[in-house]
């Protein structure tokens, strides 16, 4: 009996008692969703067609968020079972190119070095494109489909060949692709309409995370060589990255700000000030650490709503690519029609 409790008494294995129904519902959801909804993908009728596609979509966005969560070690206790969790959900979100441990590297930097470390200038790449690519690029993110995001991610596959200091990651890379392209491949020849109806789930993940992303912060992007680990500081501007410096450029894009619930779309992601004054507090408690650190007010906390950040990420979609700057900012707790935002900063690829 004892040895029975003993397997089947998984709240050993969480971080706290309270997180462990909120964790297994969101576990639940998006195991259940992503089969349910890629189910519906294959459907005869539009109308589960068109469910699926919103059900795979944020079963995948809802694993993003909580491969963050590991990434974070905020759900379980040991490292190791974050890590197996970790890699779980990077096979289901096709961040699985990277490690989770470079995965989980690459976003301590964000918070160690209060800035966006990139390991490739997506920004710079865009600028430098051919006029022919470019306007291709220019299109088809006008048409909102995410390419810069895309092409982070190819960039996670390429160039492990090409670089050679990133060569040891071929074979991992190669045998991983190789798997994907099969299982995609199997899709397809069952269904070409579910397969294009699958990519169509991605595009509106990677569309979500990018929103989520663009409106964050406004800390300078570097790449990762140029990082100090020692002090907090680049070397290129010597600028001290404090926490005044974190909280002054760390803004929350709460989906609703009167109905917390909604932010659950995003796994509480958007509370991100809350987040970073203190990252080991896991996605259903930060709500509440929000409310005690910044009180009901919205006018008086670092928040920017989601619905007044639609039109600046419409208005700025292709300048977005490649500007140097942020744009302005006129309230945390209002103005963002000319807060251009940020691209290419995604903690899903990692090199």
């Amino acid at each position: 009996m004892s040895s029975a409790n003993s397997i089947f008494n998984i709240e050993r294995h969480f971080r706290d008692k309270e997180g462990v129904k909120y964790n297994l519902m969101a576990f639940g959801f998006t195991f259940i969703g992503y089969l349910m909804g890629v189910m519906w993908l294959f459907s005869s009728h539009f109308i589960l067609n068109i469910l699926g596609v919103l059900l795979t979509a944020e079963a995948l966005i809802i694993s993003a968020y909580l491969l963050h969560e590991f990434s974070h070690y905020s759900i379980f206790k040991t490292p190791q079972m974050n890590a197996l969790w970790g890699n779980i959900m990077s096979w289901m979100n096709g961040s699985c190119y990277g490690t989770f441990e470079e995965i989980r590297n690459k976003h301590m930097r964000h918070h160690i070095d209060r800035a966006d470390v990139v390991s490739f200038d997506m920004r710079r790449f865009i600028e430098n494109l051919p006029t022919f690519f470019k306007a291709i690029v220019k299109a088809l993110e006008w048409l909102y489909i995410p390419v810069a995001e895309m092409m982070m991610h190819f960039f996670v596959i390429y160039l492990p060949f090409v670089t050679p200091k990133w060569h040891h990651k071929r074979t991992r890379t190669a045998v991983t692709l190789l798997i994907r392209i099969s299982i995609f491949m199997l899709i397809f020849i069952a269904s070409p309409k579910a397969w294009f109806l699958y990519a169509l789930a991605y595009c509106i993940m990677l569309t979500a995370l990018r929103f989520a992303d663009t409106y964050q912060h406004t800390y300078d992007v570097f790449m990762v060589d140029d990082a100090s680990k020692k002090d907090k500081t680049f070397e290129d501007d010597g600028k001290l990255r404090d926490e005044a410096y974190e909280q002054a450029n760390t803004y929350s894009n709460l989906a609703s700000i009167h109905h917390p619930w909604v932010n659950l779309l995003f796994l509480n992601f958007p509370y991100h000030n809350a987040h970073h004054v203190k990252p080991i507090v896991p996605w259903y408690q930060l709500p509440r650490f929000h409310r005690e650190l910044f009180g009901q007010d919205a006018v008086a906390t670092p928040v920017i709503p989601m619905l007044y950040c639609l039109k600046s990420f419409h208005k700025h979609r292709l300048a977005r690519l490649e500007s140097e700057g942020y744009g302005v900012i006129e309230s945390k707790a209002g103005g963002a029609d000319n807060f251009v935002g940020v691209v290419g900063v995604s903690f899903l690829t990692a090199i």
